[in-house]
């Protein structure tokens, strides 16, 4: 059983490895990765390219041909049952005749949820699931946010230096952090869904929140949240390349027409706190398909989506620097009465970026 258990371990890794290589090009579609293997020897491998494209599975088995039948199929994500933009994946593995298939994860949308696993046994397929399950978890967080708690999940990106400080008094803030860590930033931009900010980052810093990587083929989808439509016409993140969105409490039609006629769509999600409601601006996102959300903002929205528990990760670049009294500070919070009221998280992940430290960071609860 042991020998077993290795093999399966062995061949969802590299299943893994390949759905890696989707990170930037599957969106809104979970990235998935599949080999066909008969004990040690692999006969085919495949990859979710991009969505609409064929999946992981069929790809997977149009290279392993007649010798599929009988193997075992190892899959990051439990196949699909239902017909989207493509036939259901659990019928292609049936007609292949492959005689076991090992999933990492089952399908948390609801479409699927089992009915793939359903399907394959139905047809005397042995099936097997849990095999390396929290590194699938881990390469589609948004996916099974989206589908399971009808948010996107909720990156919040920051830069600061050794003293918690974003920028200068006066506000200047570039740059905090050297190129290495601003050439990372575009890896992130590039794999999330859609990049987030404020109106008042849109008016300070007139930011393009775009992705500028040789050969990218798909843009995340910008969205400035501005309770009051402040954004100027002319603001860059509404210009080419891809589609911006504001999104704003409540509409006024003489501000959102031109910054319709500058090409963003402008949407009323209502207000809280005297501005835009955030959850209802995530459920705005999540019915658009954003998986992954990319927050790079200000103080005032980086501690408003803390204070609210909707941030799922903090993404923070350390310089080695010291801006000194009076800087402004890495997220605008409300003091805790005690020590016990603080804010606190779990180091995921830690990794020099350059001279700079980057540590990705989950809230405690």
């Amino acid at each position: 059983m042991t020998a077993v258990r290795s093999l399966d371990d062995g061949h969802m890794a590299r299943a893994l490895e390949l759905a890696r290589l989707g990170l930037a090009t599957t969106d809104p579609n979970p990235r998935v990765g599949c080999v066909i293997a008969a004990g040690e020897r692999v006969i085919g491998e495949g990859w979710h390219r991009q969505a609409g494209g064929p999946h992981a599975e069929v790809l997977a088995l149009e290279a392993a041909g007649a010798a599929a039948r009988g193997a075992t199929a190892y899959v990051t994500l439990e196949p699909c049952s239902h017909h989207g933009q493509t036939p259901p994946c659990a019928d292609a593995l049936v007609a292949a005749g492959v005689g076991r298939v090992v999933y990492a994860m089952r399908d948390p949308n609801p479409e699927v949820d089992g009915a793939g696993i359903a399907r394959l046994a139905a047809a005397g397929i042995a099936v097997e699931g849990g095999v390396l399950e929290r590194e699938a978890l881990e390469l589609n967080p948004g996916f099974v946010s989206r589908m399971t708690r009808g948010r996107p999940w909720v990156i919040v990106k920051l830069a600061a230096s050794l003293d918690g400080a974003t920028a200068l008094p006066g506000g200047e803030s570039r740059w905090i952090t050297g190129e290495a860590a601003r050439d990372d930033v575009q890896r992130l931009r590039a794999r999330a869904s859609a990049v987030m900010t404020g109106s008042g980052t849109v008016i300070a810093d007139d930011p393009r929140l775009d992705v500028r990587i040789p050969g990218t083929v798909r843009q995340p989808l910008r969205v400035v949240l501005d309770s009051k439509l402040r954004t100027p016409p002319g603001a860059r993140i509404l210009g080419p390349p891809g589609q911006a969105l504001v999104l704003c409490s409540d509409e006024d039609p003489l501000r959102a027409a031109p910054l319709r006629a500058a090409g963003a769509e402008v949407l009323a999600v209502g207000s809280s706190g005297g501005g835009v409601d955030l959850r209802a601006a995530l459920a705005a996102l999540a019915a658009r398909q954003v998986n992954e959300l990319l927050v790079e903002c200000g103080a005032g929205l980086a501690g408003a989506l803390l204070s609210a528990g909707l941030a799922d990760e903090l993404l923070l670049y350390i310089a080695p620097t010291l801006l000194g009294r009076g800087s402004r500070l890495l997220a605008d919070l409300e003091a805790p009465a005690t020590l016990a009221g603080r804010l606190q998280f779990t180091i995921v992940e830690r990794q020099d970026v350059g001279d700079d430290l980057l540590l990705r960071l989950r809230p405690r609860h």
